[in-house]
Parts: structure tokens; C-alpha cells; sequence
């Protein structure tokens, strides 16, 4: 099955739902107070003949970050709880946070279960090699509203600081630094309707161009774990094209503990990520 088929059928499906729950427009959002679900998002091949079962999760608050400690709240059901899965979770979707790696020899039946207990609900999000779900660049860039893959398009490369110890109330100094293959290339913008002539004005527009929200190579920081709230100053970096981006953050820790952060490089298409671990010693 192709990709573009695949899109199809979900949009066909999303249309059901639509159809058969007219009430959806009056849905309620809550700011905070709701649970955290995870999201199988497909599985990936690796090189070594090895399985990637790729997951995601839906924080149903609109601003609440949640924090889920890895235990019998946020468990898998193969090779004990910790599984390399988040514990600080962002507001809202988000897609392909983490890689559970499996056997060579996984049967394709098998299902992997990632559990997670907040807010008073549990979820399960179950996984396995099902062959529609197999994910691919292509996917990947549509599905993070990067539009069709531009063709030859490679992640970022990233790196950066390695691992540190800081003791409150010192933050943290930590150094990112990305390149790319200048892929994909700037969108070129249509006329405005105020200064497109008519015949420009009635074309068909290019949808995928629509889609696509490519800003050039950027980069940004996210807390993956850690017992208390982190502060990036700066979060992000501007996006360029046709540079390397470096940015250079300080990071404060509300309490002592051990903390994972990810920064990610993104060219608005395929990301790339790099983790540090911080441990952060209380003061005196």
C-alpha cells in the first residue's frame, strides 16, 4: 500500500468520525486536570535486521505539562518499566518522541504495550509489525506537516555538549550545533490575493506548498525527564538557511535530581536529536 493511499483511507476515516459525532465542534477543552494517552505510531526497520516500534502520546490538556515517573504509571510489558519512554509530558499531540528497539526474530503477532496511568484514566497504546504501519521518511515528513518529502532530503546532523553535573542554584551551560543539506528548498510564495493578476489568482493553488511549514534549520530544547520544572533561556534558535545553527542555552532546575533533555534540529521535514544528562546536586 502507498503512502498516498494510506493518508487516503485515514482521511476517509476522519470523515466517518466527523459524520457520526456532529457534536465534536462543542467539545470541551480543558487547560488542565485531564490524562496523558500513548500512541503506537508505526514501526521502522533497522539496518541490523532489528525492529524500531515508534511511539508518540496525546496530553489532553492545552497548557498542563504532565510528569509521569517511569514505574506502574508509565510502564512497558518487555524488559521491565523503562523502555526509554518520556516522563515529561508537553501539552497536546506529539508525534514519534521515542524507539523501542525489538529482536530480529519479533513475531509479527506480538504486541508491545506501553501503559500509562494519569489523571485518574488509564491508557494502553499496543504495538506491532503490522505492515500498513511500517513508517518511512516520507511519512514521517507529512505526518510532522512537512508536506512530500523533497527528494534527497537528509536529516540534520546534530551535536553537542555531553553529560553535566551543576548544584543549585546554578544553571547549566549547554551548546548545540547543527548543519544540513540546505533540503528542503525555501518555499516560493505566491502572489497575495491583493497583487496576483486574475489569471494567477484563479490558478490552482499547490496544496502541498499550503501544507508545508518549512522555515529553513532550527533548533530547539525539550525536557524528556527530570523530577521538577527546567527553564531553557533561550528554548529555541532562530531558523536559517544555507548555515550551520549553534545555539548556546542556560538551564535552571527547580529541585535537585537527575534530568534528561532533548534538543531537537529540524529542517521542517526529518529531525534529528541530541540528549543530555544533567545532575543537579542540591545546594548548600
Amino acid at each position: 500500500m502507498t503512502v498516498h493511499s494510506r493518508y487516503a483511507m485515514w482521511a476517509l476515516a476522519l470523515a466517518l468520525v466527523v459524520v457520526a459525532a456532529p457534536s465534536a465542534r462543542t467539545q470541551m477543552r480543558y487547560a488542565r486536570g485531564q490524562n496523558v494517552a500513548p500512541a503506537f505510531e508505526g514501526w521502522e526497520r533497522n539496518p541490523d535486521g532489528t525492529f524500531n516500534m515508534v511511539f508518540g502520546y496525546l496530553n489532553r490538556n492545552y497548557e498542563e505539562e504532565v510528569d509521569i515517573p517511569i514505574g506502574p504509571n508509565n510502564t512497558f510489558d518487555l524488559g521491565g518499566n523503562d523502555r526509554g519512554q518520556p516522563t515529561h509530558f508537553y501539552p497536546r499531540r506529539q508525534r514519534f518522541i521515542f524507539r523501542v528497539v525489538v529482536p530480529k526474530d519479533w513475531d509479527t503477532k506480538r504486541k508491545l504495550a506501553w501503559t500509562l496511568t494519569s489523571g485518574g484514566r488509564t491508557d494502553v497504546a499496543k504495538g506491532w509489525l503490522q505492515p500498513e504501519w511500517e513508517l518511512n521518511p516520507d511519512v514521517l515528513s507529512e505526518n510532522n506537516g512537512g508536506g512530500v518529502l523533497e527528494e534527497g532530503n537528509q536529516p540534520p546532523v546534530v551535536e553537542g555538549s555531553p553529560a553535566q553535573t551543576v548544584t543549585l542554584p546554578s544553571p547549566a551551560t549547554l551548546k548545540i550545533s547543527a548543519i544540513d543539506d540546505g533540503l528542503p528548498k525555501p518555499v516560493q510564495r505566491r502572489p497575495t490575493a491583493a497583487t496576483a493578476t486574475p489569471a494567477a489568482a484563479t490558478a490552482n493553488p499547490d496544496l502541498n506548498t499550503r501544507r508545508r511549514r518549512v522555515e529553513g534549520l532550527r533548533i530547539r530544547w525539550i525536557q524528556y525527564r527530570g523530577p521538577g520544572t527546567v527553564t531553557f533561556d533561550p528554548a529555541n534558535a532562530p531558523a536559517v538557511y544555507g548555515k550551520p545553527v549553534d545555539l548556546t542555552t542556560n538551564v535552571s532546575f527547580s529541585r535537585p535530581g537527575t534530568y534528561l533533555l532533548r534538543a531537537i534540529a529540524s529542517d521542517g521535514q526529518l529531525e534529528s536529536t541530541h540528549e543530555v544528562r544533567v545532575t543537579v546536586n542540591p545546594g548548600a
